[in-house]
């Protein structure tokens, strides 16, 4: 049976060699069905064994000689798809059947095909199709959320009128009509807590008795006498009893006789406001040959003695007494003003540093102004932060040289001064405006303190500073007058009569700060 197997083979070989040699010489072959079918195995295990050796051979040789013929003839059959590609199993995320898809060419096909790979998993391959999209278009993230996503997919929905699902004929105060709440403005909503009284605090729980509250029973007339008192002390904590219930909201908006005390007062209102000089720089009394040299200061600038506006009088512009405390234009006493300055200087470099770089310093420095209702104030130039100073910003201090290891030692450059409001108020308080000779409108502070060289027995220099009060914050109704901004900053040679203007390059504004030892008597 084995030499049988063996003819069969040389036979098959015979007919192989044969079919090459008349391709070689352009003859036709024979039909390739006829070589198709493999010689047939004997039942031997030896046949078996050597028809396994000898068909991958055939197989590799069979290709081959294609390759040739293609080669030969220029025809090839590269463009029909692998189907047993279609027919294996793939990693995870990758695409086995083929796509009708053509290669993504714009900056568009390439952003798209890698938001679809991303959502399947394939990071790296979305990767790199950001990136040829990107390297395309910088902006192509915007065209395709205007194609995929355009503005007017998003409609607004519409706000549901009745929260409460009551239907409109149903008087439910949870109901709110289309055509807005009923208290359209805050003044009508406040003035519907009129009638409200104070709430009471319920029991903790059903079977314990009410808590008593004596200040629901007062009478209204005591109550206001009580928040007066409040005022006088504190007037931000009197503001913050609106927070309370809305009997005391109501009572704070509306009670005009308490904002009236509060204005005309000295405490926080405008009777401890002074428009003329009432005091000398070091806090004596005015003298004539004092009031001299201030006149000869007051031809700098625009300042004038104009007569201050009656409190008691209200005008367009401060139709209340709790609008007029609350945007005409005052200082504060119950705290102090700070500006703070940082800037930036190079640095010298040494002859023997070798450096690549120029070192630089970092300056900060703090500008300190508290204001007196008598009308004196102090001004203080120091490097010490406020925690440090504030609390020692005082009259007693100000009068004497303080050594050094003193807590108070920092009030040791602390300069005494005077102020004064400028302006016409008249002119503010009618609506009118004011002329050129004028100071502008009402809001300007002059401020005089001693030079730099105060202490000595003669001192010659007199520094003035001109600053304007404005609001910092950008809420309607948030905190007033609690920035300063500057003007302008001279110094004055009383021996020579000259003037001479500091630089303002690096100076910041003053903001308020408030402290809370500073008492009412100061």
């Amino acid at each position: 049976m084995a030499g049988d197997t063996v003819e069969e083979l040389e036979k098959f070989r015979q007919q192989w060699q044969e079919e090459v040699t008349q391709r070689a010489k352009g003859a036709p072959s024979a039909s390739v069905n006829e070589f198709a079918q493999p010689p047939r195995p004997s039942e031997s295990s030896s046949g078996k064994i050597l028809l396994e050796q000898t068909a991958p051979r055939l197989i590799r040789r069979r290709t081959i000689e294609a390759e040739e013929h293609a080669e030969q003839t220029g025809k090839g059959y590269h463009d029909l798809e692998n189907k047993d590609e279609a027919r294996r199993l793939g990693e995870v995320g990758e695409k086995i059947h083929p796509s009708n898809k053509q290669e993504p060419r714009s900056a568009l096909d390439h952003y798209e095909l890698a938001v679809e790979r991303e959502s399947e998993g394939s990071l790296g391959d979305s990767l790199n199709h950001y990136r040829k999209a990107y390297r395309l278009d910088a902006g192509v993230d915007r065209i395709y959320k205007n194609k995929h996503f355009p503005p007017s997919s998003f409609k607004s929905k519409p706000i549901n009128p009745n929260p409460s699902n009551a239907a409109v004929t149903v008087p439910n105060p949870a109901h709110h009509s289309l055509h807005g709440s009923p208290a359209s403005t805050i003044s009508e909503l406040i003035a519907s807590f009129s009638s409200l009284p104070i709430l009471v605090e319920g029991p903790p729980t059903d079977k314990s008795p009410q808590l008593p509250c004596p200040i629901s029973i007062i009478p209204s007339e005591i109550l206001i006498n009580i928040l007066l008192q409040i005022a006088i002390v504190d007037v931000a904590s009197f503001a913050r009893l609106s927070l309370v219930c809305k009997c005391f909201a109501y009572l704070v908006a509306t009670e005009d006789r308490m904002w009236k005390r509060v204005c005309i007062g000295p405490e926080f209102g405008f009777s401890a406001m002074h428009y003329q000089w009432t005091c000398a720089i070091v806090g004596d009394p005015l003298s004539s040959s004092v009031g001299d040299l201030d006149a000869d200061l007051d031809s700098l600038d625009l300042s004038d003695s104009s007569p201050p506006l009656d409190p008691f009088t209200l005008s367009p512009p401060y139709p209340t007494y709790r609008h007029m405390f609350q945007h005409r234009p005052r200082l504060r006493f119950n705290g102090c003003y700070i500006s703070t300055v940082n800037y930036i200087r190079p640095g010298g470099n040494t002859a023997s540093q070798v450096s690549w770089n120029t070192p630089v310093h970092i300056v900060t420095y703090y500008r300190y102004l508290r204001f007196f209702r008598d009308g004196r104030c102090a001004s203080l130039l120091t490097t010490s932060e406020p925690t440090d100073v504030v609390h020692y910003l005082t009259k007693e201090n100000m009068h004497t040289r303080h050594a050094g290891g003193l807590p108070s030692a920092v009030m040791n450059n602390c300069l005494r001064g005077r102020w004064k409001l400028s302006g016409d108020p008249f002119c503010t308080a009618t609506g009118e405006e004011g002329t050129e000779e004028d100071d502008g409108e009402e809001g300007s502070i002059h401020i005089e303190t001693e030079g730099a060289d105060a202490g000595h027995a003669n001192p010659k220099y007199i520094y003035k500073m001109a600053l304007q009060l404005k609001s910092a914050g950008r809420s309607a109704g948030g905190t007033k007058n609690n920035k300063l901004l500057w003007v302008g900053y001279w110094s004055y040679n009383k021996l020579t009569d000259d003037w001479a203007e500091f630089g303002l390059k690096n100076d910041k504004a003053f903001f308020w700060s408030r402290v809370r030892s500073y008492g009412i008597g100061e």
